[in-house]
């Protein structure tokens, strides 16, 4: 199965409520903070929730 890799590049503080729950579900908690996880749909709707505080690379393994 394909994995991505996700960042956390830009700050939570005053973002909104479910922005930050997209992205501590996804494992990141401060800014660098870096997971590959597997690409599903739960994960890639995480990411579309939050796109903008994310940067986002596919892993080939």
């Amino acid at each position: 199965m394909k994995k991505i890799k996700v960042r956390l590049v830009r700050g939570l503080a005053g973002k909104p409520e479910k922005h930050i729950k997209a992205v501590r579900s996804l494992g990141l908690k401060k800014v660098g903070d870096v997971r590959i996880l597997e690409d599903n749909p739960m994960v890639r709707g995480n990411i579309k929730s939050a796109f903008y505080l994310l940067e986002v690379q596919e892993v080939e393994e």
